[in-house]
C-alpha cells in the first residue's frame, strides 16, 4: 500500500480559501440573525411584548432584553470553546449554526403580549439567551477555522474572513427592516417584523451546506494527532493567562460596541426623540454598513502590510476619537445628509480595526488555549461593553437630556480599545513563536544531559 501524498501548495491555499469562505457565510448568517434582533428591539417590540410600558420606558426593557443575549454569550464562548479546544473547530460550528437558525425562527412565530400576556416577554428573553448561547460559541471558532487555516504570515487577513460576516449580516438585516418598513404602521407591528425573523430557516440550510465543506484547521488538527488538547482549556487559561483576558476584553470593545451605538441606540434615538423616520434612519445605517462592507478588508490589509502591529492599531483608532462625537452631532442636526455623512464616516476607523481585531487577538493565545481564550475576550466584552451600549446609552440619555454625555462614553470606550490593544500586543505573539520553533525541532537534537 502506498503512503498518502502530502498536500500540495495548491491544495493548502485552496483548503485555506475553502475556510475562509466558510467562516464568511457562517458568520454572515449568524450575525444576521443576531442583528435583525436589535432593529426590532429598536422599532417593535416594545409595543409587541411591552405594551404596558409608555415610551423611554419601554425602549429601554426592549433593550434589555437585548443585552440578554449578551449575558448568554460568555456561556456559549466557553462551552463552546472547551469543546472547540478540545474536539475540533468544525464540530461546534455546526451545532451553532443550527441554534442560532432554530431560534431564530422561534422569535419569528412567538406570539406577542396581546395573545399570552406575561408568557411572551418571558419565552422571548428564554430563546434570546439561547440566541447568545449559540453566537458566544460561533465567533471564535469561525475566526480560528480561517486565521489557523492560512498561508504563513496572512492570519490576520484570512481572520477577517469571519469578520466581515458582520458588516454583511448587518446589511442583510437592515435590508430586510427597510423593505418591511414601508408596510403600513399596523401590518408592521402585527406580522411584518417576523419576516426577517422566519427568513433565517432558509439562511441557515445554505450555511449547513457550506460549513459541512470545510476541513479542520491545520493547527487543530495537528492538536488532534498529538493528543496536547487541554483537558479543562477555561481553567488552564483562567489560571495561566489571566491578564490576556483582561486586555482582550478592553480590545475587543469598540470593534462590538460602535455598531449598537449607530444601528440600536442612534436608530431609537432618531426616530423616537429626532425629527427621522423608520425608512430615513434605516437608509442611513444601510449607507455605513455598505462602507464597512466595503472599507472593512483594507484594515485587515494595513495590519499585514506593516511592521507594527500597534502603529497600524494608533492609524485606525486615533481618528474615532474625533469622529464618533462629529457623527452624534450631525445626527442630532435632523439633517438627512448631514447624519448620512457623519454615520458613514465615523464606521470607518472602527470597522478597519475590526478586521485586524480578531487575528490579532488570537495569536496572542497558545493553540491548545485559543477558542476558549478568544472566546472569552470577546463574549465577556459583549456582555459587559457591547451589549449595554443601547442600555446605557438611553439611560444617560434619559438622565440627562442631553447626547453629551452618550457622546463622552463612547470617547471613553475607543480610548479604552486602543489603550487594552497596544498593551496586549507587547505579549508574545504565539503564532511566530510556533512557526520558529517547528523548523528548529525538525533540525536540532536535543544536547546530552
Amino acid at each position: 500500500m502506498s503512503a498518502p501524498t502530502a498536500p500540495t501548495a495548491r491544495d493548502r491555499t485552496r483548503a485555506a480559501n475553502r475556510a475562509g469562505i466558510g467562516a464568511f457565510i457562517g458568520s454572515t448568517i449568524e450575525w444576521f440573525d443576531f442583528y435583525i434582533y436589535g432593529t426590532a428591539s429598536a422599532l417593535v417590540f416594545d409595543k409587541v411584548f411591552f405594551p404596558e410600558l409608555d415610551g423611554a420606558l419601554g425602549t429601554l426593557v426592549a433593550f434589555a432584553t437585548f443585552w440578554v443575549g449578551f449575558l448568554a454569550r460568555p456561556l456559549g464562548g466557553i462551552v463552546f470553546g472547551h469543546y472547540g479546544d478540545r474536539l475540533g473547530r468544525k464540530k461546534t460550528l455546526v451545532i451553532t449554526l443550527l441554534m442560532m437558525g432554530v431560534s431564530t425562527t422561534a422569535i419569528g412565530l412567538l406570539p406577542g403580549y396581546a395573545s399570552i400576556g406575561i408568557a411572551a416577554p418571558i419565552l422571548l428573553v428564554a430563546i434570546r439567551m439561547i440566541q447568545g448561547i449559540g453566537l458566544g460559541g460561533e465567533w471564535g471558532g469561525s475566526v480560528l477555522i480561517a486565521s489557523e487555516s492560512a498561508p504563513k504570515g496572512k492570519s490576520v487577513l484570512y481572520g477577517a474572513f469571519a469578520q466581515q460576516g458582520s458588516p454583511v449580516g448587518n446589511t442583510l438585516s437592515t435590508l430586510s427592516f427597510l423593505a418591511i418598513s414601508q408596510l403600513p404602521d399596523d401590518a408592521f407591528t402585527s406580522w411584518g417584523w417576523r419576516v426577517p425573523f422566519l427568513a433565517s430557516a432558509l439562511l441557515v440550510m445554505v450555511g449547513l451546506f457550506v460549513r459541512l465543506k470545510v476541513a479542520e484547521s491545520p493547527a487543530m488538527a495537528k492538536l488532534i494527532e498529538k493528543k496536547e488538547v487541554a483537558k479543562l482549556p477555561l481553567t488552564e487559561v483562567l489560571r495561566s493567562h489571566p491578564m490576556l483576558i483582561v486586555l482582550g476584553i478592553g480590545a475587543c470593545t469598540i470593534g462590538l460596541s460602535a455598531t449598537y451605538f449607530k444601528s440600536t441606540f442612534a436608530l431609537s434615538w432618531a426616530t423616537s426623540a429626532l425629527d427621522f423616520d423608520r425608512s430615513s434612519f434605516l437608509t442611513i445605517i444601510l449607507v455605513a454598513n455598505i462602507t464597512q462592507i466595503i472599507v472593512q478588508p483594507f484594515g485587515a490589509v494595513l495590519a499585514t502590510k506593516m511592521k507594527s502591529w500597534s502603529r497600524a492599531v494608533c492609524v485606525m483608532l486615533i481618528p474615532e476619537l474625533v469622529l464618533m462625537p462629529v457623527m452624534f452631532v450631525l445626527i442630532g442636526t435632523e439633517n438627512y445628509g448631514l447624519a448620512m455623512f457623519g454615520v458613514a464616516v465615523a464606521t470607518i476607523p472602527h470597522c478597519l480595526y475590526y478586521a485586524a481585531l480578531a487575528g490579532m487577538l488570537a495569536s496572542r493565545f497558545p493553540a491548545h488555549l485559543r477558542y476558549t481564550g478568544i472566546s472569552l475576550c470577546y463574549q465577556l466584552c459583549g456582555t459587559l461593553l457591547g451589549g449595554t451600549t443601547p442600555i446605557i446609552g438611553q439611560s444617560l440619555l434619559n438622565w440627562t437630556g442631553s447626547i453629551t454625555a452618550v457622546i463622552v462614553y463612547a470617547v471613553f470606550q475607543v480610548a479604552l480599545t486602543m489603550g487594552c490593544m497596544l498593551l496586549l500586543l507587547r505579549r508574545p505573539n504565539h503564532d511566530e513563536t510556533a512557526a520558529e520553533a517547528a523548523p528548529a525541532a525538525r533540525t536540532t537534537a536535543p544536547l546530552p544531559g
